[in-house]
């Protein structure tokens, strides 16, 4: 059949609404991407190596706290939207969208592993007609070298009896404003029908596509967008550091700023960085930079001030205790917040994960509350952590802590009920404005 004739009819099912969607990889980007296809009318089948995901779809079930239980039970009760854990059946689907995590090495490299397994899964079943679409955050050429390369291994070309595009996730958990389907989504085909198709099926879901010449050119944008936010975060992580030692509150520098009408954007501080993008995604363009004999100094330099918050906070928090005539070693500390940011439950990367060990390290004794995360989880970081559990916020609680330490500034914590009892409060989320004696700003 002409190559013509394979995108027609491919492209006639997307249109349509016939054609069965696949998306590997059920967390935080694939789980919302199935449900906005199922409920515009698509049947989607969601493939996840984690056996307990599945089971808790098939029983119609939602595990991320962001998302409207009521709309998972919806899909799977209407059968719009079936999980699996067989990878078998990866030649089911019309087209394959791939978003499975990219984290780093230890060396802060980029760990390609799980797309290279999803890839060698998708290879051993690759059939005629297929779309595949990479969502997951890489460096540039990783679809068109590395995904491409993989995929022909099998005999099949791509352009021409398979289709391969890039199209980055833009997901911000916790967002009410900026969902999926109301997100411009960047859509970049490693050839001309590829990305046609690509384009057509997010058409079909979303409220704007932006269609951009090639996959590398898709890479490196959402690599850009998350180098822009890194980059400045560092900045005004490090004129807290430095205003703070001149006796100004960078909160009040910042508010004040942001009455500009041009030329400012708004970025605040905080105890370091966290999620799945910010502490990641620079640094695999950091390691394409090396190969074609490139410094990226910027980057670099954001992620040595990004990840000397945490130590930063551990610092004012011993400093002020001295200051009471207390040591952190056998000190009672409660942590608000384990959550990279407010309100959700995503742990990944957060900066609590790295304050807690120190602490502990040092001689604290650790209590900790968040509303989302009812137990310290394991992180690759952080194998083996403290099994504890969310304690109630009561003011026996807080009054009975020699300090508190907000590393997450949920939208549900009473604020007010903490300053009231808190011997001692170290806020690095700028949750207290107005000064108080019990409050340290870190």
């Amino acid at each position: 059949m002409p190559e013509s004739g394979q995108k027609q009819i491919l492209l006639s099912k997307i249109q349509a609404g016939q054609a069965l969607i696949g998306i590997i990889g059920l967390g935080y980007v694939g789980l919302p991407l199935a449900l906005a296809f199922a409920e515009k009318g698509f049947r989607v089948l969601g493939f996840d190596v984690d056996p307990k995901k599945v089971e808790a779809l098939g029983r119609g079930e939602c595990y991320i706290s962001h998302l409207d239980p009521a709309r998972v039970g919806r899909a799977i009760q209407s059968k719009r939207l079936v999980a699996t854990a067989d990878f078998s059946r990866l030649s089911e689907p019309d087209t394959l969208i791939i978003c499975v995590p990219t984290p780093l090495t230890p060396q802060r490299d980029p760990d390609m592993s799980y797309i290279v397994n999803t890839t060698e899964q998708i290879r051993s079943r690759l059939r005629v007609g297929q779309l595949i679409v990479l969502e997951s955050t890489t460096y540039p050429g990783t679809t068109d070298e590395l995904v491409r390369k993989m995929l022909e291994e099998t005999g099949l070309v791509c352009g021409r009896d398979f289709y391969l595009a890039f199209s980055p996730e833009r997901e911000d958990p916790g967002n009410v404003q900026f969902f999926t389907t109301n997100i411009p989504k960047i859509v970049g085909g490693v050839d001309q029908d590829s990305g046609d198709l690509a384009q057509a099926m997010y058409d079909q879901v979303i409220n704007k596509t932006v269609r951009v010449s090639s996959a590398r050119t898709a890479e490196a944008a959402k690599l850009t967008e998350n180098i822009f936010r890194a980059v400045n975060i560092a900045l005004v992580n490090e004129l807290k550091v430095i205003y703070e030692r001149m006796d100004i509150d960078i909160w009040e520098v910042l508010d004040a700023a942001s009455t500009k009408p041009f030329g400012f954007m708004r970025f605040n501080p905080g105890p370091g960085w966290g999620g799945h993008c910010i502490p990641l995604d620079p640094f695999y363009l950091s390691w394409k930079a090396r190969e074609c004999g490139m410094d990226t100094k910027f980057i670099e330099l954001a992620g040595e001030i990004n990840r000397r918050m945490p130590e930063y906070v551990v610092q004012r928090l011993q400093q002020a205790l001295n200051e009471r005539g207390k040591s952190i070693k056998g000190s009672k500390l409660l942590i608000l917040g384990l959550a990279y940011k407010k309100d959700i439950n995503d742990t990944r990367e957060s900066p609590a994960y790295q304050i807690i060990p120190r602490l502990v390290d040092l001689g604290a004794e650790i209590a900790y509350h968040d509303p989302f995360v009812p137990a310290v989880l394991r992180t690759r970081h952080w194998p083996e952590p403290l099994a504890l559990l969310s304690q109630p916020l009561t003011s026996e609680t807080i009054a009975s802590q020699d300090a508190v330490l907000i590393i997450t500034d949920h939208s549900s914590v009473d604020y007010e009920l903490i300053a009231k009892h808190a011997k001692l409060i170290i806020d690095s989320r700028g949750v207290y404005r107005k000064p108080l004696a019990n409050v340290v700003k870190a």
